[in-house]
C-alpha cells in the first residue's frame, strides 16, 4: 500500500491534511472542529452537541431535504460526531463524487441557524437526554466525570443537561458559532483515492472567506479526583461501579503502553477482570479503559452486578488493579500487540478510517503521524514501558462511584 501525506494552508489559516492512494476505490473527506464541552460555558453546556445537528438543518441557500438528498444522490455515508474535544462532519464517497462532497460539506459548516429550526431541534434534544437517563451507565459515568473535575468544563455533559439545553437560546449559539468555527480552528482532513491540488482549489473556492477569530482553549490541568461517592435511583435494579484516574494526554508517546495496560486489565475477553469477575460469575460486566485527550487523559474502570455483591466486586477489581504492573509478562503483550495491529491494519485499508485517524490526530495534536510508524510503536513496547506508565500514572481511581437500588 503507498500513501501519500500531503498538506496545505488557505491564506485565511484553514489546514488541510490528506493520504492520498491512487489504489484505492474510495475517497473521504471530513471537517474538524477543535470545539467541544469542554470548550463551553457552564450555561451552555451542550452547545456544541446542539450546532452538530443544527448544520443539518440547511444554509441560506441550501434547505435540509436538499442537502439530505444531494448526499443521497452521491451515494455518500455521511455524519458527524461531538466530543469533550472535537466535533466531526464528514462523508465516504466514490472518488469521483469528492469534489461535490467538499462543496456541500463546506456550504454545510455555514448553517442558516434558523430560530424555526433552533426550537424544534431543541426538543430532539431535550428527548435524547431523557433517553440517555435511562441508561445507569451513563448516569453514573456523567456524574462521576462532573465531580473528578470538580464541576469544571473537563466534566462537561456532552449533549448536555435539560437545564442547560432548555435555557439556551439561538443568539448564544450564533455567538458561540461564530467564535469557535472559524478558519484556523478547523483541520480538513482527506483519504483514499483523490487530486490534492484540485481538492484544495476546491475547499478554497468554498471556504477562503472564512474568518479567523484566534479561538483558544484552557490546557491547565485542574485538580482532579473526588474520593467516594454513592447515587442510589429507584429505577434501578443491579450495582453499577465506576473509577476514574489520570492517564496519558494522547499526544504523549505513553499512550502506547497505557492503552495496552488498559486492555490488559479489562478488555471485553481474555483481560484480567474478564476472568476475575465475568468468568467467576461475579459481576455482569467488567472493563477497563484509556481515553487520551488534549493536554491530559483518563482512565475507567466499570463493572456491575448483584448489589448484595457490589463491595465484593469492586474489592476484586482493586486486587487486580494494585497487582496489575506485577502480573504483566511478555505473552499479554505479544497477545494484545498482534490484536492491536490488526485492528489498526484493517482500519488503515478503509479511506474513511484514515480519514478520522489523521483528522483527529492533528486536531487534537498538530502533528501527523503515519499509520506505519504508529504500528511500529505499538510493535516496540516492552513489559517495562507498561510498567512504567503504570507507575507514572497510578490506575488506583481517585474517583470512584457507585449507582445503587434505591431501596
Amino acid at each position: 500500500m503507498t500513501i501519500h501525506y500531503q498538506t496545505g494552508t488557505l491564506d485565511n489559516g484553514l489546514t488541510i491534511i490528506a493520504e492520498c492512494d491512487d489504489h484505492a476505490h474510495s475517497a473521504a473527506a471530513g471537517f474538524f472542529v477543535r470545539t467541544g464541552a469542554r470548550d463551553e460555558e457552564a450555561r451552555l453546556m451542550g452547545v456544541s452537541h446542539f450546532l452538530e445537528h443544527m448544520m443539518f438543518k440547511g444554509t441560506d441557500e441550501i434547505s435540509a431535504d436538499a442537502l439530505n438528498r444531494r448526499f443521497d444522490e452521491m451515494g455518500a455515508r455521511n455524519n458527524a460526531h461531538t466530543s469533550g474535544d472535537l466535533t466531526a462532519f464528514h462523508a465516504h464517497v466514490l472518488p469521483e463524487h469528492l469534489g461535490d462532497t467538499l462543496e456541500l460539506l463546506g456550504k454545510m459548516m455555514r448553517p442558516a441557524l434558523r430560530d424555526d429550526d433552533f426550537t424544534t431541534e431543541k426538543g430532539v434534544i431535550l428527548e435524547e437526554i431523557a433517553m440517555y437517563k435511562d441508561s445507569p451507565f451513563w448516569v453514573l459515568y456523567e456524574d462521576a466525570m462532573d465531580r473528578h473535575y470538580s464541576g469544571g468544563s473537563l466534566g462537561h455533559r456532552v449533549l448536555g443537561t435539560a437545564e442547560t439545553v432548555t435555557d439556551l437560546t439561538s443568539t448564544q449559539m450564533r455567538t458561540y458559532f461564530d467564535a469557535r468555527y472559524s478558519a484556523d480552528n478547523t483541520v480538513v482532513a482527506l483519504a483514499g483515492k483523490l487530486d490534492f491540488a484540485k481538492a484544495v482549489d476546491q475547499i478554497a473556492s468554498v471556504c477562503g472567506d472564512w474568518q479567523v477569530t484566534n479561538a483558544d482553549r484552557d490546557l491547565a490541568k485542574p485538580e482532579s479526583g473526588a474520593g467516594r461517592f454513592v447515587l442510589k435511583d429507584e429505577k434501578v435494579s443491579r450495582a453499577y461501579m465506576i473509577g476514574i484516574s489520570q492517564a496519558p494526554a494522547i499526544n504523549d508517546d505513553l499512550r502506547y503502553a497505557a492503552t495496552l495496560a488498559s486492555q490488559i486489565l479489562g478488555a471485553s475477553d481474555n483481560s484480567r477482570l474478564h476472568w476475575a469477575l465475568i468468568e467467576s460469575g461475579l459481576a455482569d460486566e467488567a472493563q477497563a479503559e484509556y481515553h487520551g485527550r488534549e493536554g491530559l487523559g483518563e482512565q475507567f474502570v466499570y463493572a456491575s452486578g448483584s448489589p448484595d455483591k457490589a463491595e465484593e466486586i469492586w474489592s476484586v477489581v482493586e486486587h487486580e488493579l494494585s497487582g496489575l504492573a506485577a502480573s504483566i509478562c511478555d505473552d499479554d503483550l505479544e497477545r494484545l500487540r498482534g490484536r492491536m495491529v490488526t485492528g489498526v491494519t484493517l482500519s488503515g485499508e478503509r479511506p474513511a478510517d484514515r480519514m478520522q485517524r489523521i483528522g483527529s490526530q492533528w486536531t487534537l495534536t498538530g502533528q501527523y503521524r503515519p499509520l506505519e510508524e504508529e504500528l511500529a510503536r505499538i510493535e516496540a513496547i516492552s513489559v517495562s514501558d507498561v510498567r512504567s506508565v503504570i507507575e507514572a500514572f497510578d490506575p488506583k481511581p481517585t474517583t470512584f462511584g457507585m449507582l445503587l437500588p434505591a431501596s
